[in-house]
């Protein structure tokens, strides 16, 4: 069983031990009441098997063929467009001889982007939602944007775990905004202290739930990817009241921490999370409301899963025929293994954890790997170009090379410094572009003509004349005003350093 499907089978075990109603059952394992009576019979019926699916690894017998929907998608687009989902099913099946179902036909055209014109929202009707029985069957997240060290102090974001039956804050973090990485961090404290949720109640922030556009398809988050690998329902609100537990809690701290931090101290951030280790407990003690269970139901993590890997930043890259990897101006070299010896052309997966190490797996096994040394081409361009001047502010620019910041000084003449400069700009931070070597003659100083010119463009430009101006009274062309305009120092005409490739 995955994670998905042990939660389910916990779920049912309340259900018939009845801990809890067919909707908090339904609302837990993310179905519809009608699907959890039919899961709750299958269950009875078939044990623990009836949770896998029965088409799992097998291709349905009914699936529409790959060439059946390519003619649906081209009709949809040409001789079809703009007609609603229903009325173009009754229409394929009329004209075309393409007997498709409405849901069907929806499903393969709000999969590439194509929704119906005619959109509908039924009247719902909203009341008061009941708390679930046992502590760590849902737990409520969110942030609040607020000014938590005083009025003069800077704005900041406090992320809050609430549990839905208990209403204790789980977990707390304090933060610079929300982000997915802070999210991390919240959930990772919160299944080390008491383990993995059923679920989770958030609101359609961009960290959560990616909402498409028209023409792009729909795609998982980082965070829900992570969920979805622990096994956790992710459960999006449509509204503030539908979580109000959070944002009630949210409102209470905002009064209470605030005077907290105030009294403690605290001037930052990190001061801030000190003062809310310490301050919790006693919230808990003040706030906690006893839940109908008392059993909680937060589940340990398998042995199998570490926590760090799956909590986490994962990105899919191929492997260049060098059995190297790029991600975020970086270049990993992967290492042979004991069962295969080359990786190129594969599609690898770039793990970025919390700390900002960097891993990289393939079908999740993990793949030794190094920073890759820099391109042999910045290794030639640097060669040969010391001489008697120390040029000590290269070093940030070699720096960039991702060698785990060495610092690299160069020597260099005064006329060689500004060529330096350019060649390694070019080639990139790891030396992966093509060098460009400047050749000619070192750059000059202005001429007295170029100089004076441009003293006295300056001089007409603070009198606040136009280029038009500028050139009619000094006599020269607008395009060349418009140069000693902009320029902040006297501009060199004439012969200018060429470059070739290497």
């Amino acid at each position: 069983m995955n994670q998905k499907e042990q939660g389910r089978l916990q779920v049912l075990n309340s259900l018939l031990a009845k801990h809890m109603t067919i909707e908090q059952a339904s609302t837990l394992m993310g179905v519809s009441i009608r699907q959890a009576w039919r899961i709750l019979a299958a269950y009875k019926e078939e044990g623990a098997a009836a949770l896998a699916h029965g088409h799992r690894g097998r291709r349905a017998p009914n699936a529409i063929s790959e060439d059946a929907k390519a003619v649906v998608l081209y009709l949809a687009q040409t001789r079809y467009v703009g007609t609603n989902h229903t009325h173009m099913s009754e229409l394929l099946r009329e004209h075309e001889g393409i007997d498709i179902p409405r849901s069907t036909l929806r499903r393969l055209l709000v999969s590439v982007g194509e929704n119906s014109p005619r959109g509908r929202r039924p009247p719902k009707h909203r009341s008061r939602r009941q708390r679930m029985p046992r502590e760590g069957m849902l737990i409520q997240i969110d942030g609040s944007y607020h000014r938590w060290l005083g009025e003069d102090g800077p704005q900041f974001t406090l992320l809050l775990a609430v549990d839905d039956a208990t209403g204790i804050v789980a977990s707390a973090l304090f933060c610079g905004l929300e982000k997915t990485r802070s999210y991390f961090q919240l959930l990772e404290a919160l299944i080390r202290r008491c383990g993995l949720p059923l679920a989770l109640y958030t609101d359609r922030h961009a960290v959560f739930k990616y909402t498409p556009s028209s023409d792009s398809a729909a795609a998982p988050t980082q965070f829900s990817r992570a969920m979805d690998e622990l096994g956790i329902q992710l459960i999006f609100a449509r509204s503030p009241q539908a979580k109000g537990r959070v944002e009630r809690t949210a409102g209470t701290l905002q009064d209470r921490l605030v005077t907290e931090l105030r009294l403690a101290g605290a001037i930052t951030i990190d001061d801030a999370n000190r003062v809310l280790e310490d301050f919790l407990p006693r919230f808990n003690s003040r706030f906690k409301v006893p839940s109908q269970e008392s059993e909680a139901v937060y589940r340990p993590v398998d042995d199998g899963i570490r926590l760090e890997k799956v909590l986490c930043f994962k990105y899919r890259r191929r492997v260049a025929r060098d059995n190297t990897v790029r991600y975020r101006r970086r270049t990993l070299q992967l290492l042979p293994g004991t069962d295969r010896t080359s990786y190129a052309g594969t599609v690898v997966d770039v793990l970025e954890r919390l700390d900002g190490h960097l891993e990289v797996q393939h079908q999740g096994w993990d793949i030794p790997s190094q920073e890759a040394p820099p391109h042999p081409s910045v290794l030639r361009g640097l060669a040969g170009r010391t001489a008697h001047t120390v040029a000590p502010y290269l070093s940030s620019k070699v720096n960039g090379n991702g060698l785990g910041g060495r610092s690299v000084t160069r020597l260099a003449t005064p006329d060689q410094v500004h060529h330096i400069g350019k060649l390694i700009a070019v080639a990139g931070p790891n030396g992966t572009r093509r060098v460009r070597k400047s050749v000619g003659p070192p750059r000059r100083d202005p001429t007295p003509l170029q100089t004076a010119r441009w003293k006295a463009v300056q001089k007409a430009k603070r009198k606040g004349l136009s280029i038009r101006g500028i050139a009619r009274e000094l006599g020269i062309h607008r395009d060349t005003a418009k140069k000693y305009m902009n320029a902040r120092s006297p501009p060199i005409t004439g012969h200018q350093p060429r470059f070739k490739n290497s």
